[in-house]
């Protein structure tokens, strides 16, 4: 069994093995681990969880706001005040020192516990075979080797190894940042050049299962998931000082040398020239010292910091550290994830391209606001175009997924499935069609579900109204380029015609156009089974139905940006700080989306991936942060590796993101804004 091991810790290497094979590997069978195998590895492993965090006590935080150098300076001073027979002013150095540390106190307190703990986001229970049934368990009682079942909608309970998979489609944009589900199968993989999350055959512990379903052997429980890496990366990390703090630190220290020189100056001409008795001189001396105490300085600093967090509140930003709300104001270069950060992270369809013409879909999100304009800005009805009406029907009822509303315990839209066909759907309410009514229209019969291989998905459905003279159709969404080879004809305003090679041509020059703004496209088509005489489910296979169809059109949709978002990227550039896109989405979409907002003004922008990230030395990424760059599909750790170059740069760093990707660096960064508060693991370590 091949593994790697820290402490108690396992992590199976089982992403090179054959489906069959994996068992053995793993050391279990089809039945599942027996009950007394899952003990002995439990005993072996300790439990499916997150190490905890050592927690700062209450006590700690409390005596932390009174022992800062300046704090320290007043505490000595206050004792100085009194040695020297000034009592009241003392005493009255110590209250005021008193009164701002329970002030900062009670403000991080209260900010504190507006956070949620990192274990929320694991599951609390999973579905396992042992001794050959299935049972519901703990997340937290899985071992190495348990044969686990997932399906849509459910939350990952560790890392595992698929060895069976129906349509599985996992979001992962929590660990990775990117937006669309990924596709997984049970194929073995040796690619060694691949990263751990980039194996189509491995899942992961904090990610979502879109669709589909799938059996899994655990590879790795507890802190040996890849969450669970990213939580010891980020744990393993100092706090660094703000700019502030550090500022404060100095002056303090400035004027500890200036107040005890000058004290030892006045002390010694106090005694030799003007004769002053030991004592008399050192009460002197002592006061002197008092003298140069700001003690009105740290309760203006915090009453100041105060009136301002009050002021973000009303804007709805948490602020954890007062001495964050100044590094806010000294930040020079924002480094921001893309997905749910920049933006909204709802697939949403921007254009239709048919052979006959293109049109723009107005709207945003899963909200159904918005309609189909021709190219002239003109509304158009389904009812003067069937090409374009079936497209729009067709694509819907080629489509698994749901869209649900806000409600009491969500304020926003809910999507059950692959996001990219959750857009499809809204797609058809925008076009003015009922959902339950189009399905009523157009009732399934079977499915061809999707696969890597073939890159298409398939549906036949028995249809109300005649479709070219037949009431049986199947209809399949795919890849554009493998899609056109399969299209014999396309059909637009006119009818149905013979595919052409200048046609063929057009629509990849189309999906090329699209793809290069950072669209993601798919091309619908469809085949009349009664005509072609198709009728009988035996018939209906991929080899049969998925070649001689009739091209529809093409659907181009994108992750859009959040609304305000150009508008912030501009004021930042005003006030002279930089913007660097730090994504683990592809390169081409975040150039795009950088282009869009106003991240990237030039034709010169550099685009660097991960693994051209991990070959880089540290003074070629020094050279590379001083021109504009985009970085995309990088690990957590590389986050963190930007962030502190760009820090030996002497740039004061803020981070945004949403995601446990983003954790690492958020915590080395000086300053986290965190947006919309998505992720456990981010915001225990936000600081805004």
């Amino acid at each position: 069994m091949s593994n790697r091991t820290n402490e108690k810790t396992v992590q199976l290497d089982l992403e090179t093995y054959a489906a069959n094979d994996v068992y053995k590997a793993a050391a279990t069978q089809s039945s599942g681990l027996s009950h007394k195998q899952v003990k002995e590895r439990q005993k072996q492993y300790g439990p499916n969880r997150l190490k905890e965090a050592e927690k700062e006590p209450v006590i700690v935080t409390f005596i932390r706001n009174f022992t800062s150098l300046m704090a320290i300076l007043l505490w000595v001073g206050g004792a100085v005040a009194i040695l020297s027979h000034s009592v009241e002013l003392g005493l009255a150095i110590w209250f005021v020192n008193i009164i701002n540390g329970v002030f900062s106190f009670v403000q991080e307190y209260r900010a504190s516990q507006a956070t949620e703990a990192l274990k929320k986001m694991l599951p609390s229970y999973a579905r396992v075979i042992r001794d050959g049934q299935e049972e519901k368990v703990l997340a937290e009682e899985l071992v190495p080797g348990d044969l686990v079942l997932i399906e849509e909608g459910d939350r990952i309970s560790a890392d595992g190894r698929v060895i069976f998979a129906t349509d599985l489609q996992v979001n992962q944009s929590a660990l990775t940042g990117e937006s669309n589900p990924v596709y997984k199968n049970s194929e073995a993989d040796t690619d060694a050049q691949k990263t751990a999350l980039e194996y189509d055959n491995m899942v992961f512990a904090g990610t979502t299962v879109s669709s589909g379903s799938a059996k899994m052997i655990v590879s790795a429980t507890g802190m040996a998931t890849q969450f669970g890496q990213i939580a010891h990366l980020t744990e393993n990390m100092a706090d660094d000082k703000s700019p502030l703090q550090k500022e404060l630190d100095h002056l303090t220290k400035q004027i500890s040398v200036i107040a005890i020189t000058v004290g030892v100056i006045f002390f010694i001409a106090a005694t030799l020239f003007v004769h002053q008795p030991f004592a008399k001189a050192f009460i002197f001396a002592l006061g002197m010292i008092v003298a140069f105490i700001p003690e009105g300085l740290l309760p203006t600093v915090t009453l100041s910091l105060a009136m301002a967090v009050q002021r973000m509140a009303k804007s709805n930003a948490l602020v954890k550290k007062l001495s964050s709300v100044e590094t806010l104001g000294a930040t020079s270069v924002i480094c921001s994830d893309k997905t749910g950060t920049l933006t909204q992270n709802a697939m949403t369809v921007n254009h239709l391209w048919q052979v006959s013409g293109q049109y723009d879909v107005t709207g945003l999100g899963y909200a159904a606001e918005g309609d189909i304009r021709k190219s002239g800005g003109k509304k158009a009805a389904l009812i003067e175009s069937q090409s374009l009406e079936h497209l729009v029907r067709f694509a819907h009822l080629c489509s698994n997924a749901q869209v649900l509303p806000p409600n009491d315990e969500n304020a926003s839209y809910t999507v059950l499935g692959d996001p990219t066909e959750a857009c499809l759907n809204v797609l058809a309410e925008k076009a003015g069609l009922t959902l339950e009514k189009n399905k009523s229209w157009g009732p399934r019969l079977k499915e061809l579900p999707f696969d890597s291989v073939r890159k298409r998905m398939t549906t036949i459905n028995r249809v109300d109204s005649l479709v070219d003279g037949s009431s049986l159709v199947s209809i399949t969404k795919g890849a554009p380029k493998e899609m056109v080879e399969l299209c014999h004809f396309y059909k637009d305003q006119t009818g149905i015609h013979e595919m052409t090679a200048d046609v063929q041509s057009r629509i990849l020059a189309a999906n090329d156009a699209f793809a290069k703004d950072g669209l993601r496209v798919l091309a619908l088509a469809y085949r009349t089974l009664e005509s072609d005489r198709l009728t009988q489910e035996e018939q209906w296979t991929q080899e049969v139905l998925e070649k001689n169809m009739i091209f529809l059109g093409l659907i181009a949709m994108s992750d859009p940006p959040r609304e305000g978002v150009r508008e912030a990227v501009e004021k930042c550039h005003r006030a002279s700080i930089r913007i660097i896109m730090v994504t683990g989405d592809y390169g081409l979409t975040a150039l795009s989306i950088a282009k869009k907002i106003g991240i990237v003004r030039g034709d010169d922008a550099r685009v660097v991936t991960g693994l051209e990230l991990e070959n880089m030395s540290d003074d070629q990424l020094k050279d590379a942060l001083k021109g504009e760059i985009v970085f995309a599909r990088v690990a957590p750790e590389q986050k963190y590796r930007v962030v502190s170059a760009l820090q030996e740069l002497g740039e004061v760093v803020a981070v945004t993101g949403d995601g446990v990707n983003d954790a690492p660096a958020l915590k080395k960064q000086i300053l986290v804004l965190l947006w919309g508060l998505q992720v456990q693991m981010s915001q225990k370590n936000l600081q805004i």
